[in-house]
């Protein structure tokens, strides 16, 4: 694919300077926006809204720009990239846009032999199981990524006022991956290193959270504006092993963004469990997804964190007026919060019908309207 198959406005974006460290929520144009503002539980207009796999899933401009195009590649053509990131924003009016991409690129970018096969996710040739393969584990240098400096360059023309939310897998998510290699119902292989090898799982841990910091370095350079963490499978975990075996990566992760002064969210699935301990590691804003009550969610993390979540993505293929009722008992149960980004609890499913998040959005903002 070229510049010329793309929108005009997106083929003609150029990248801008990148901002210093600390600097990046004062000087963006995105700084009084209403989703940052809840992330920082400042007053906003309206509840903002934003869904995780916004960026492509279920919408058919995305199916087409994508079309023979495989995954792994298309997350390294950053015009591409930039017009994924665009169309929900485009269509849905979200109150940010996410950064299109995959939480293994970090891992390819270093030269970790992968793929992501479809119906199947990321597949690893040749699985992390001894001290020995930790070596394959190098630094990540901006050089290794710099399809996304030049991407999100072209996007922060592009969004101006809109933020732009980046992102990485955490520790325990891409370890998962790693050691068993590939998605894992169980994880047999994870938990046996994490029980059994403790000090090999935490250099292992230890290196992807340098890993993970550089990769969400680059993005903040470039012009992000929030981060979020994702750790898709910790939710395997019982809070004592979150404690003792995950939380100093994860920490580490968000220490490693700290001085760039922009929000910094957490989100795992069926980590109800979790979620104090999920906040302890560092987050400015916590994730829930749709099992727990943002009210409960809330109680459970604690003063001093901005909370997003978290309708049921199921709920969408129900009928709108469903939709509705659903979407009001979320804003009910988070009114007492101090900042609420309204999300769903988990990812746009790839058969949801897209104008079911244009109204959902349509519905958020008018029934929060300030």
């Amino acid at each position: 694919m070229s510049a010329n198959d793309l929108p005009q406005d997106v083929s003609s974006a150029r990248s801008g300077d990148a901002p210093s460290p600390g600097q990046q929520t004062k000087t963006s144009a995105a700084h009084e926006s209403a989703f940052l503002k809840a992330c920082r539980r400042e007053p906003v207009p309206h509840t903002p809204v934003w869904f995780m796999r916004q960026a492509g899933r279920s919408l058919p401009e995305y199916l087409k720009v994508r079309e023979g195009i495989a995954m792994l590649d298309s997350c390294m053509m950053p015009e591409l990239v930039t017009e994924i990131t665009l169309q929900p924003v485009r269509r849905h009016k979200v109150d940010a846009a996410i950064y299109f991409s995959d939480i293994v690129v970090p891992l390819k970018a270093i030269g970790i032999d992968l793929d992501i096969k479809p119906g199947v996710g990321p597949v690893i040739s040749d699985p992390i199981r001894t001290r020995a393969d930790l070596a394959r584990l190098r630094d990540l240098t901006p050089d290794d990524v710099h399809y996304v400096t030049e991407a999100i360059g072209m996007l922060t023309a592009e969004l101006g006022a809109t933020p732009l939310i980046g992102f990485a897998g955490a520790p325990f998510t891409l370890a998962s991956y790693l050691v068993e290699g590939g998605p894992s119902r169980n994880h047999e292989r994870t938990k046996a290193m994490m029980y059994g090898e403790p000090e090999l799982w935490a250099e292992l841990l230890d290196r992807l959270a340098e890993i993970t910091g550089a990769f969400l370095k680059v993005q903040i350079e470039a012009g992000a504006s929030a981060v979020q963490l994702f750790d898709s499978w910790v939710g395997a975990l019982a809070p004592a092993d979150y404690r003792r075996s995950v939380l100093p990566a994860s920490a580490k992760v968000f220490d490693a963004v700290a001085p760039y002064g922009v929000p910094r969210i957490h989100f795992g699935v069926g980590t109800g469990e979790l979620l104090g301990l999920m906040g302890e590691a560092g987050a400015d804003v916590v994730g829930v997804d749709w099992r727990v009550p943002m009210d409960e969610g809330a109680r459970r993390v604690g003063p001093g964190k901005a909370l997003q979540g978290n309708l049921d993505p199921a709920v969408l293929f129900a009928p709108t007026k469903t939709v509705e009722a659903k979407a009001r008992e979320v804003l009910d149960a988070a009114a007492g919060l101090e900042g609420h980004v309204f999300n769903l609890g988990h990812g746009v499913m790839p058969t949801t019908d897209p104008d079911a998040l244009t109204r959902l959005v349509e519905y958020v903002h008018t029934q929060t309207a300030r």
